[in-house]
């Protein structure tokens, strides 16, 4: 067999896989029962804390990942590498146990005085923020890291020449030209917060009506054998996840028009 069919079988093969999957969840559906259990308190508020939530972590992501990809992109500085390896934490660890570390820490002196005197973390909103921030914060300074990589830095060196101080041409070429690949990674990281169940089980907990997120809902849901609205909550979450990621496939689609 060819490399061309070896590798077009490979790629349906992948789609079969996946899309056989969330084909069969059909099976489970019908209009009442979908209609039930999308459109109840608990599942609206469960979807409106996992936007809200999905939408801060997203944007604190994103303020600590720009300043921090750049470094790492642009610059040599002693503990760079160990920097750029611990960006790899969130995918070496399971959300899971990155959920309990973090529970851990707010069990040790310095935990207990921010909760104390500070921020309440645990069982609270700010939880759930906290830890799709962790969970995502690597993977949104890394897909930075790559926009800023595509820049040319000889541009930067050319408006510096021209007068342009080091912030002053990095706000008006450099992350102007990055701006897709920023985009897309912001919508990618805002898709996989949404979808973050691990550490915001283990720090936010489960409680209906308050720490009760999409993915929370959905393993409520099956915990109490309830199919049919486990099924209509991972529709729901499949749309709005693959909405976010068709956007930011349509953004880098962008990018690499630009560049050819």
């Amino acid at each position: 067999m060819s490399l061309r069919r070896t590798s077009i079988a490979a790629a349906i093969t992948v789609l079969s896989l996946y899309g056989g999957l969330i084909l069969s969840l059909l099976w489970f559906i019908d209009g009442p029962s979908l209609r039930a259990a999308v459109f109840s308190e608990r599942t609206l508020f469960s979807v409106r804390l996992s936007l809200v939530a999905a939408t801060v972590s997203a944007g604190l992501a994103l303020v600590l990942a720009v300043p921090a990809a750049y470094a790492l992109s642009r610059y040599s500085f002693r503990g760079k590498d160990a920097a750029d390896a611990v960006l790899e934490f969130p995918v070496i660890v399971s959300p899971a146990a990155l959920g309990a570390v973090l529970l851990i820490f707010f069990n040790n002196p310095v935990g207990e005085w921010i909760q104390d005197h500070a921020v309440r973390f645990v069982f609270t909103f700010s939880g759930i923020v906290l830890a799709q921030l962790v969970s995502i914060l690597g993977v949104a300074v890394r897909m930075l890291k790559a926009a800023f990589d595509e820049v040319p830095a000889d541009l930067e060196t050319v408006a510096r020449s021209l007068g342009a101080s080091p912030r002053h041409a990095f706000w008006t070429v450099t992350l102007p030209l990055a701006r897709r690949g920023l985009l897309a990674a912001l919508i990618l990281v805002w898709a996989k917060a949404m979808g973050e169940f691990g550490a915001t089980l283990m720090v936010a907990g489960t409680m209906a009506m308050r720490t009760e997120t999409l993915p929370i809902a959905i393993f409520m849901r099956l915990s109490s054998a309830d199919i049919k609205g486990t099924v209509a909550l991972i529709l729901v979450l499949l749309v709005i996840g693959l909405t976010a990621l068709l956007a930011a496939r349509q953004l880098l689609r962008g990018v690499y028009r630009a560049q050819g």
